[in-house]
């Protein structure tokens, strides 16, 4: 069994496709971390640890932290993504703060990356860390219903599409947190198999 330490709904939909033949389940409601840190990794870090220490070092933990990175606003949003427009905000209040510092820039400065880095906590101690990228570009009005997050405003010019006009599968086959998630894989497997024991 591996917990994902998140209660982020839309992760743990994502995590958990990515993982098929693995069980997982969502850490408890009651888990909370405040996400101080000034970098992804740190972040991802301190979930994970916080995550074992919540289940009393009984159960492998996954984490991760993901950021939106544009080069034209310093890199900005970046670490501090999912609180861009403040405290508690919404998808759509990021968004939209996130367009308004967009506004006017050309289609060559609207370049992004989406970059998560996850950390696997085994219940001895040891540590997995990997990342996954994904470069798009920033569009002038979001497009599509699925996914969350920044997802209806990142576009893929080689798909044509977003990533909310994508499916969960087609998502998860060419996604940042996808690909840190399959370079975790082989550890991922093996301490379901031991925890299971």
């Amino acid at each position: 069994m591996i917990v994902l330490a998140t209660n982020n709904k839309h992760k743990v939909a994502e995590i958990s496709d990515c993982l098929q033949g693995v069980s997982c389940q969502a850490i408890d409601p009651d888990w909370r971390i405040e996400e101080s840190g000034d970098t992804l990794i740190s972040n991802a870090l301190a979930k994970a640890v916080s995550g074992r220490n919540f289940c009393a070092g009984r159960q492998a933990v996954l984490a991760e932290d993901t950021g939106l990175f544009v080069p034209a606003l310093g890199g900005r949003p970046g670490v501090y993504s999912a609180r861009f427009a403040g405290p508690g905000v919404s998808f759509d209040q990021n968004i939209a703060k996130l367009l308004k510092e967009m506004a006017g820039k050309p289609n060559g400065e609207r370049r992004a990356i989406f970059r998560t880095v996850a950390v696997l906590a085994a219940p001895e101690g040891n540590f997995w860390i990997s990342c996954g990228e994904l470069a798009g570009e920033i569009l002038l009005n979001p497009r599509g219903q699925e996914g969350f997050g920044y997802d209806p405003i990142f576009y893929l010019p080689s798909l044509d599409k977003t990533l909310s006009e994508l499916s969960l599968k087609e998502k998860n086959t060419l996604s940042h947190r996808a690909k840190a998630l399959r370079a975790l894989s082989p550890y991922i497997e093996e301490l379901a198999r031991l925890t299971l024991r």
